[in-house]
């Protein structure tokens, strides 16, 4: 797996000190590391797979326990993003931010892309994959054509009253629930994964006023 060195150093540095934990029955990376394409600024998003029997004491623990495997900044959960399994730091310096996802076993194999295995023990993450396929989630088109109309003139009446930073956050939001998940079917990419998306999305020429 290529990566930039910081990248590169912070597993070096961090997976011997997971491998310790005797509930951890392997690692795995998702995001841009799995789907191979990080940069200098890209984030770590780590699965820790933990045993059935260890995963309720360890997720009183995950804070403390993520302090041990690497110099922690800040930590806080994932309520806020719909996963309350993820922890979500600052680590450092030089600072890096990583995500960290504690899952057991028997759900690890609950996927919508492949995660890359970083660390295994007696390949149990490869044999909870290879019994079950990835399930790709797919685009509703009729729940944004439902929406879509409705927010614009949301979007235009806060425009018309010169609420230029709510304008901005309506912007946004579009983005991410329209206009990237749209960008991604349109080249071939999973919705679910269009994070910078103006850096691969195909460009054309766009001629106002006319069809």
């Amino acid at each position: 797996m290529d990566l930039p060195p910081l990248h590169r150093q912070f597993l070096d540095d961090v997976l011997p000190r997971i491998q310790r934990e005797a509930g951890v029955v392997g690692v795995a990376a998702s995001g841009s590391l799995a789907s191979g394409n990080p940069d200098i600024y890209s984030d770590i998003d780590l699965i820790i797979v933990i045993d059935e029997m260890s995963f309720e004491p360890v997720m009183t623990r995950r804070l403390e326990l993520i302090g041990s495997w690497t110099d922690l900044v800040a930590g806080f959960t994932g309520e806020h993003v719909g996963e309350p399994r993820l922890i979500i730091t600052l680590v450092g310096p030089p600072l890096l931010h990583v995500d960290f996802k504690f899952v057991r076993l028997t759900d690890f194999a609950e996927r919508s892309e492949d995660p890359h295995i970083l660390w295994e023990r007696d390949e149990e993450l490869s044999r909870a994959l290879a019994q079950q396929p990835a399930k790709a989630s797919r685009l509703d088109l009729q729940w944004i054509e439902d929406r879509f109309w409705t927010w614009v003139h949301y979007g235009a009446t806060k425009l018309g009253r010169g609420e230029l930073l709510e304008v901005a956050g309506f912007l946004a939001y579009l983005r991410e629930a329209v206009l990237g998940p749209l960008a991604a079917v349109r080249a071939g990419r999973r919705h679910a994964a269009c994070g910078g998306w103006s850096r691969w999305l195909p460009t054309r020429p766009v001629h106002c006023g006319r069809p």
